[in-house]
């Protein structure tokens, strides 16, 4: 399988195919309300309306597997991205980016691409990016800040 055969419910309910994503280059991002690099979530913001005309999408999935730093309900997570970091990129439900309920999506993302000490997601906000044909090109660790990644995001849009 490859990252356009998934699929993934957004904060609305509706289940999206990753193939709506085909032909831009993609920065997936595991987030949450209440951590320390929550803050991330302006840069993230910054980076997609920089961007989004030239093909970017960046995709957010809160989390909760990570000393509980996002424990509210997915209506709640959407309202704190909006309200607090005006949020306007694509936020996906709550789900689990490690163990025996690992979001099939983030299986094939670790699988990419492993970490330093493995393929388990480590801490919120540990980035994927993605090329124009769903290729993972780069994991980011969670304290590099989104843009630290601009330069290679201006690099892949380019091609």
């Amino acid at each position: 399988m490859n990252f356009y055969d998934y699929t993934a419910k957004k904060m609305d309910g509706r289940e999206i195919k990753m193939d709506e994503y085909k032909g831009k280059v993609v920065l997936i991002v595991n987030t949450a309300s209440k951590c320390g690099l929550t803050p991330q979530f302006k840069e993230l913001e910054e980076l997609y309306n920089k961007y989004k005309e030239k093909g970017l999408a960046i995709l957010g999935f809160p989390c909760n597997q990570f000393a509980g730093q996002d424990p509210a309900g997915n209506e709640e997570i959407h309202s704190f991205c909006q309200l607090n970091y005006g949020v306007t990129f694509d936020m996906f439900r709550k789900i689990d980016v490690n163990g025996e309920n690992t979001h099939p999506l983030y299986q094939f993302l670790k699988n990419e691409e492993k970490g330093l000490l493995g393929n388990n997601i480590k801490w919120n906000f540990t980035k994927f990016l993605l090329d124009q044909e769903g290729n993972v090109i780069h994991r980011y660790a969670p304290v590099v800040n989104p843009a630290k990644i601009e330069d290679k995001i201006k690099e892949l849009l380019r091609k």
